[in-house]
């Protein structure tokens, strides 16, 4: 059962190939395990919450790499371009196996950061977890690096 943290978030299921909308679904989708995604590797998760908003990000998506068979996590983070060493700092030392790596580049027209990550090598990331689940974990670990980066 699905906890009320993304009640009322906006969920879209969205082709990979043309980034459009498959199907806008309710938060009883975030109760599916994480390997639908790997089932359905034509499709990414896109995710709107204010859960999100309260770090930064307005959504957040998720997806299988296909080269890698990783869950990739991406979004846009809103903390000024002053922060990149410290932002870098967090993501080099809290993701976790030696495979893993992250791409951050600065936006000037948005004012945003466009990160990219792989779920596979944030704490407490397992395969068995629900979508619910991994989109909480995503959080947590969003919620860290905005407070460790803005000390």
């Amino acid at each position: 059962m699905v906890n009320n943290f993304f009640e009322g978030a906006y969920i879209e299921r969205c082709s990979k190939e043309t980034e459009n909308m498959i199907a806008q679904e309710s938060s009883a989708f975030l109760n599916q395990p994480l390997s639908y995604l790997r089932d359905h590797k034509s499709e990414f998760i896109y995710l709107e919450s204010t859960v999100f908003e309260q770090n930064g990000v307005d959504a957040v998506s998720l997806e299988t790499d296909d080269v890698f068979g990783t869950y990739d996590v991406m979004l846009g983070l809103k903390l000024q371009k002053k922060y990149e060493p410290a932002i870098r700092d967090y993501l080099n030392s809290h993701l976790n196996g030696e495979e893993a790596k992250f791409d951050l580049m600065f936006s000037g027209d948005d004012g945003l950061w466009n990160l990219n990550f792989a779920l596979n090598y944030v704490e407490g990331y397992s395969e068995a977890l629900s979508l619910n689940e991994s989109f909480n974990l995503i959080n947590h670990f969003l919620t860290n690096l905005v407070s460790i980066v803005k000390k």
